[in-house]
């Protein structure tokens, strides 16, 4: 499901009313964790956390016009989706992150963890470890984005 929007105040004004609440505190969440120097943008029609343009010029490698993307967030058609580059890129942190939302699941009931490469899907809004995504918007500083971004471009 695309929300059609111009702005990340469009995007969240246009959230269907059952996303509303979640998608507000995942960004909430986001914002008060994430590190210094990330910028907070619409990008590929989402709300994104990108490594700006003033902090690395070049760019996004697929269309450098764009900033390094970093975290996404997104209310698709069936599930509420976070995207983090990191646990695509670091095996280290993808491991972390399975292992904490494992001892979470464990303690509060919230399920199998349903990911892809990047993206982890929750399709119920109440199931949600908006702790542990705050932690995971923490994780990494933008040096540290930049740097695992250029050693993965040299693979």
């Amino acid at each position: 499901m695309k929300i059609p929007a111009s702005s990340l105040n469009d995007y969240y004004e246009n959230l269907p009313a059952d996303r509303v609440e979640a998608m507000g505190e995942l960004r909430t969440v986001i914002n008060k964790n994430i590190p210094k120097g990330f910028a907070e943008v619409l990008n590929y029609g989402m709300p994104a956390w990108v490594v700006p343009h003033a902090l690395y010029p070049a760019g996004y490698h697929c269309d450098p016009k764009l900033p390094l993307p970093f975290l996404a967030i997104a209310s698709q058609k069936n599930f509420i989706a976070v995207y983090h580059m990191g646990l695509y890129a670091d095996e280290q942190m993808l491991a972390w992150f399975t292992k904490a939302y494992d001892a979470r699941s464990a303690a509060r009931n919230l399920g199998k963890l349903d990911m892809g490469k990047s993206c982890i899907r929750f399709k119920r809004p109440d199931k949600i470890p908006f702790d542990l995504i705050g932690e995971l918007a923490g994780k990494m500083s933008v040096k540290e984005m930049v740097g695992l971004y250029e050693r993965s471009l040299k693979k």
